[in-house]
Parts: structure tokens; sequence; C-alpha cells
């Protein structure tokens, strides 16, 4: 027993994950893993973005398959024991399971980091099998090519966690980068002691391994690979299940399931089903409160990053984008640590990669409100952004003169905005003006859940502000036009009723009990002028 081989702390890892209240049970992914130990010799690698669960299955998967514990007490309430050859495959194996992100609080070269991955495992096996010769410090491969040698049977399981980290180390340089792909290719592939191979990452292995490196591994991706897509990220039903076991724990929580959808849903599989950020899901129930759990992990996990060059009008698209459109793009699942991203779709594809964007037949989009809260932080921060910073930036007065009743100053702020040279503002229809409408009110998300497209009434507005802050606080519905009054646009509130929205249901007190106000702004292509009116409806 080690610290590579045969070790412990997957075992236990995991077993804490299932002791916590808001566990998922992903265990029948092993079903699918059980023919590729049969056949031997096989590789596979799954990658998707940052706090999708790879860690947890690594863990789960090592701790299920190795003969250095004994996991029953784990898995024997778990849906894999219901398969037949449950007992024939668990804790039957020798696995080697490294998470190469394991790194010294001292670590400052790659060096020093592959070196202490090779010493540490190299003490492993000299230790579980002492028979073996020792060919030098760190010969990892000739000693495990000798421990095959002398017995056939000995083959491994190797269980490899974030093979990409040190892609995003910027001790590393460009010719590291390839001894370590050269490594990872002398310890895998060809070799008779593997058994299987399992690995997970952020960053397709297909665009990092030139040549032929890695090209024994299969990969599969969250766009583009429907295999393993329900293991990783919460479906909707498992969603459903830990919001029922919530409503249980807390009589008076505050999170409702629309609340989970619309902060934490949004992102695609392959096959179109659409999963939740599994991570933050956990976090928001287990501290009743929905809110942005997305931490920052290094330089590369920086939105800004990504945009900052305004390659082909990336700028312009992002606009649209936080107004809830849904933009083309090719995504090749590349260039994600790229320094000279010379297109628009070598941007969408890296922001895709790190989980910043969703895609979805052809498209890419801002997946949910967790990942606009980022966006819209860094507009606010950004003025190398031009016009959208500065919309950005103009939001607080934009929702206090709405608040106010001052018609003039918000349409001399859509006035502003408009630049003519910029084909984002064209206002050829509703669309674009959807989009500065939802830069300017960007500051209004900071105290209200500002929905898009809201069934209310007989009908959809355009904009409706819950206030969530201050119940008490004004409500807000806002019906844009082009080439119409205003007064149309108060009209269609009116006559749809829309205002039904925050009176709740019959014999329920009224969720929110502040003014209603009906905010009609329109757009004159012909004047290129913007109007804008207020009533107030209750």
């Amino acid at each position: 027993m080690g610290i590579y081989l045969n070790g412990t702390s997957a075992y236990a890892l995991y077993k804490g994950e299932t002791t916590k209240p808001y566990f998922v049970d992903k265990s029948q992914i092993l079903e699918k893993l059980f023919p590729l130990v049969d056949s031997g010799n096989s590789h596979i690698c799954i990658t998707r973005p940052r706090r999708f669960g790879k860690t947890v299955m690594a863990n789960m998967i090592a701790s299920f398959f190795s003969k250095g514990c004994d996991a029953q007490d784990v898995f024997k309430n778990l849906e894999i024991s219901n398969n037949e050859k449950y007992s024939l495959y668990r804790n039957q194996f020798s696995v080697i399971h490294i998470s190469l992100n394991d790194i010294s609080e001292d670590c400052s070269s790659y060096q020093e980091y592959i070196g202490r991955i090779r010493e540490r495992l190299a003490e492993d096996l000299r230790a579980e099998y002492p028979e073996v010769k020792s060919y030098g410090e760190g010969k990892v491969i000739d000693i495990l090519m000798d421990i095959y040698g002398k017995d056939p049977s000995a083959r491994f399981i190797f269980v490899l966690d974030e093979w990409d980290f040190i892609f995003h180390q910027d001790f590393v340089t460009e010719e590291e980068k390839k001894a370590y792909l050269r490594f990872l290719r002398s310890l895998l592939k060809d070799r008779p002691y593997v058994l299987m191979a399992y690995m997970t990452g952020i960053l397709p292995i297909a665009k990092y391994s030139s040549g032929s490196e890695l090209n024994m591994f299969v990969e599969f991706t969250m766009a583009k690979s429907p295999a393993f897509a329900d293991y990783f990220g919460f479906t909707e039903a498992e969603v459903a299940n830990l919001y029922g076991q919530y409503q249980q724990k807390c009589e008076n929580g505050r999170i409702t399931m629309e609340g989970l959808q619309t902060w934490y849903n949004g992102y695609h599989t392959a096959s179109g089903e659409r999963v939740y950020n599994p991570r933050s899901v956990v976090l928001a129930l287990s501290y009743d409160s929905l809110e942005s759990y997305w931490t920052s992990a290094g330089p590369y996990d920086e939105i800004y990053y990504y945009i900052e060059h305004n390659v082909d009008a990336v700028r312009d698209d992002l606009a649209l984008m936080i107004s809830g459109a849904s933009i083309p793009a090719k995504i090749e699942e590349y260039a994600a640590t790229s320094m000279n991203m010379q297109t628009k779709d070598e941007i969408f594809s890296a922001m895709v990669v790190y989980g910043f964007l969703s895609y979805k037949n052809g498209k890419v989009c801002i997946p949910n409100k967790e990942l606009l809260e980022k966006f819209a932080d860094m507009l606010q921060k950004e003025p190398s952004l031009g016009y959208v910073y500065r919309l950005a930036k103009a939001s607080d007065r934009m929702l206090r003169a709405t608040l106010e009743g001052d018609t003039e100053t918000m349409a001399q702020i859509l006035e502003d905005a408009h630049d003519k040279e910029t084909p984002i503002l064209s206002y050829n229809h509703e669309t674009e003006l959807t989009a500065v409408v939802n830069l300017v009110y960007l500051a209004a998300r900071d105290s209200y859940r500002v929905e898009r497209e809201d069934k209310a009434g007989k009908g959809y507005v355009d904009f409706i502000f819950y206030p969530e802050t201050d119940k008490t606080a004004d409500c807000i519905l806002l019906e844009l036009k082009v080439d119409a009054t205003p007064e149309e646009a108060i009209q269609q509130i009116r006559d749809k009723k829309y205002a039904l929205k925050f009176q709740g249901k019959i014999g329920e007190e009224p969720r929110y009990t502040g003014r209603i106000l009906a905010v009609g702004i329109s757009y004159d292509r012909e004047k290129k002028e913007h109007s804008c009116i207020i009533e107030v409806l209750s």
C-alpha cells in the first residue's frame, strides 16, 4: 500500500462525498468501464470544465477497483451494487491513482514537479515488488516493465486526474510541456502492464498532443461526445431530487427550483440534454443561498483574457449574449491556453472548454445567471471594452432614473449608447435593442432578478424585474418597441395584464408590495431617437 499504488486516499475522499447531504450517486459509470478492463490496454480521457465532478469520479473509480482497500461499506448502497458483476470487479485490481494537480508547496520548476511524481511511484513499486531491479531514481517505466516481465499477470489500472494541470503553470516552458507529453506516452502507450488508463482534464488532448504522443486515448468531451454525458454535471431529474431533499431539510428555505434553473442550469451535453453546474447546486442548497460560487482558478480562468483583443467583434457578440441571444460559432475545443488566439471561433472555443459559455446546435451562449454575474462584473471594470463598458457603467444611473420616473435621463443614456459605427446598435430588430437594454440595466441585477421574455398575464413581457433584496421595492415591467411608440408598449403591458405576475395566487399574500412600474422604451430608426415612458400601474 503506497501513495500512488493501491493507496487509500481516494477511498477516504470518496467515502466523505457519499456522506454529504446532497450527494448524487453516479456509480453506474463503472458498468461502462468493466468491458474496458476486460479487454485490457484501454485508454479513455474525459474532458470537462472545472467544477463538473471529474475529481469525485476519479476518486470513486480508484476506490472501487483498488485492492488496497475494502470499499464494500461505501458501494453496497450505491447503484453499482445491483450489477451482477459487482463482486468480480470491486477491489480486485492494482490501481495507480495520481492526482496530477497535487504539487508541493515550494515547487518552482517542471523538474521538481515530474521528479516528485516519478520518485513517489518508483518507491511504491519497489515496496510492493521488492524483487524487481532498481533501475535508478525515478525509472518507473523500467520498473513496471520488469514487474510485468517477471509476472505477466501483474497489470495495472491507471487513474490520472487533471492531466493538463501543468499547462496552466507559469514555471513550465513549451519544451517542458512536450517532455511531459512524452512522459505520459512512454508510461502508457503500448505498454502490456496497462489494463486500463482512465484520465481526466479540462483541455482536449487531441489539440495538445501533436503527432502520436497520446493518440491511444479515446477522448470524450462535453460538447461533442454523448458517451459518459450523464455522469458529469447534474441532470434535471437529479437536481429535482436534491431539491426535494432540500425542502425536507429547510421548511422555510429561500431557494426555489426555478431559482436553481436560472442560476446554475444552461449547459448542454453533446446529445442536447441540459445539465447543471454540480458544485454550485450543492453549495447553494447547503447554504440556502442562490449566488455565484464560481471561483477563479488561475490566469486562464479570467473571462477577460479571452476577449480583450475584441477579435472579429467578440465584444459585439458578447453584448448580444448578455441579452440572452445565442451566437453562431464553430467550436473546435482548442486554443484554451494559447497566447495567440487569432479568431472569434478560437476564443469562443476556449470559453466553452472552461465552462464560461455553453454550446448547442452550432451556437454559443452564456449558460446561466452565475456566469452572467461574472460577465457583468467584468464589463463594469474594463474600459478597453469601449461602448460595452460605457453602457455598463451607466447602469446605476439608468436604474435610478427609472425608479424616479426620469425618462429624459433614460433617453439620454440610450442616446449616448447609440454608436452608428457599431453594428450591434444598428437596431435592425428588437434583439439588438434588447442587448443594449440588458447592458444599461446591469446594475439592477444587484437588487433584482431580471428575467427576459417571462410569461406574465396573457403573454410574454420583454423584461420583468423582481425585487430580490427588498420585497417592498418597486417592481418593473419593461416592453421594447422599434419603429413604434412607447405609448404602444405601455398599452401592451396593460392589455396583456402583465402586472398579474406580481400579484401571486388567489388567497395568497402578495410577495411584492411595492409599486408596479410599466416602462415603455422605443427607437425610431428614421429619426434615430429613443423615447421612454413610465406609468405606475399600482
